[in-house]
């Protein structure tokens, strides 16, 4: 499945979380975004709540981790362990923002993009599947991944 399709598929699936407000802007720097792109760091905690939530960040449809109370984790994208020491901060801001400027084949859908997706149905077109908070949130807790 593109990665498009699967945007367009995960922001269907999260319209709960989907912002309302216009992208804010960020500055990419080789293959990362090393500054937050709301200014300040999010929190680990709500951070974790967003990946294994499978109405919200929908990660472990494809992704597995340190989640053993977590039944059923995706295999199709790398564990999600030890992803803070693989990847800095920026490193991984930039992968969850738009995977898909570092590969433009990825499967990993845009969590912070709206331009450019296809078959995203009427009422999420211009909107992100995760807002600008909750990014920083996961961004915080996959630094604390470093086993």
């Amino acid at each position: 499945m593109g990665s498009a399709l699967l945007a367009g598929a995960l922001a269907g699936a999260a319209g709960q979380s989907l912002a309302q407000e216009p992208l804010r802007s960020f500055t990419i720097v080789g293959d990362a975004i090393p500054e937050p792109v709301t200014g300040q760091r999010g929190d680990p905690a709500r951070g974790r709540a967003i990946v294994t939530n499978r109405q919200v960040g929908l990660c472990l449809l494809c992704h597995s981790g340190p989640f053993p109370e977590e039944r059923l984790q995706g295999s199709l994208a790398p564990d999600l362990a030890g992803a803070g020491g693989r990847w800095s901060e920026g490193q991984l801001r930039l992968r969850i923002v738009d995977s898909s400027r570092l590969n433009p084949d990825t499967i990993m859908p845009p969590y912070y993009r709206t331009e450019g997706l296809h078959r995203v149905a009427a009422n999420f077109r211009g909107k992100p599947v995760l807002t600008a908070e909750q990014i920083e949130d996961v961004v915080a807790f996959l630094t604390t991944l470093r086993d």
